[in-house]
């Protein structure tokens, strides 16, 4: 059985991430844990932060979020309509990415799945600004799921690469994994910053397309530019891809695409599901 925490602030683009995850875990005999945080500095729509009383405030939240839930997981069950689906809800006052990361643990959760933007994410940001908290402290997959997009069967996966780390068996079965869902094929996406690889790079792409090998996958080169966000955006578009996947680790890739102010180029990304996978060192 798998185990999927879901992060919700009651926006569309929430439940259209829990939403898609069910659709996209059809076949799969899952747990689905709805999680809501609220803290003192929730602000809840239509009202304005109260100075004092905090405690009364608190527990205003708390019924909300309770009651939210209960109407969310409602829903879902309504939407869903799969008997290999449980729904659970968790309602917690914390901090979001602090929570996350214990629920992980506390339910061995095998992947994580959350909106791009949520209730108060301007629209023009790519990633709202707890995704990519989260992202930074995760230890398993985050599925962030942009807009409130349908959903539609995997079946092109383009996975972005520097090729200067070993990405690690375990990364690639889960993004193999995600593949198998829909027999989906795996595009390797590299962008070639040098004419050509180096040694450790030629090494770990060997390693990559013999963890592939069982896959339909292809590689593909795109030539370096100063805007390398501008440069994925167009590739992805070409190869019309319906998940982009990449690894999280600092000081690569990953790090260079989502932080400002290269990430406010990334505009095609609002359409396109975004596998982030753990870093395995």
């Amino acid at each position: 059985m798998k185990n999927i925490l879901v992060a919700t602030d009651f926006s569309n683009n929430a439940y259209c991430a829990l939403f898609y995850v069910t659709k996209l875990l059809a076949s799969e005999k899952c747990t689905f844990y709805i999680l809501n945080t609220y803290s003192e500095l929730t602000i809840a729509p239509g009202k304005k932060l109260p100075i004092l009383n905090i405690k009364k405030h608190l527990k205003e939240l708390e019924v909300e979020s309770k009651d939210k839930l209960t109407h969310t997981k409602h829903k879902i069950v309504l939407d869903n309509e799969n008997p290999l689906h449980t729904f659970k809800t968790i309602s917690q006052k914390g901090d979001l990415v602090n929570i996350i990361a214990q629920q992980i643990e506390e339910h061995k959760i095998d992947l994580v799945t959350m909106g791009n933007k949520g209730l108060t994410e301007a629209t023009d940001v790519f990633f709202g600004s707890n995704t990519i908290k989260v992202a930074d402290n995760l230890k398993c997959p985050l599925l962030a799921i942009p807009g409130e997009m349908d959903f539609h069967p995997i079946k092109e996966i383009a996975f972005v690469t520097d090729l200067r780390k070993d990405c690690g068996q375990k990364t690639i079965d889960q993004l193999l994994y995600m593949a198998s869902l829909s027999k989906a094929s795996i595009r390797v996406v590299h962008v070639q910053e040098q004419h050509m690889l180096n040694k450790t790079q030629e090494e770990n792409r060997k390693k990559l397309e013999d963890s592939l090998n069982k896959v339909g996958h292809s590689f593909q080169w795109i030539k370096n530019f100063d805007d390398k966000a501008k440069v994925i955006d167009i590739f992805l578009e070409k190869l019309k891809v319906d998940l982009f996947a990449m690894v999280h680790e600092k000081r690569n890739l990953f790090e260079k695409l989502t932080r400002e102010p290269v990430v406010k180029d990334l505009s095609m990304y609002s359409d396109i599901p975004f596998l982030i996978l753990p870093s395995q060192e």
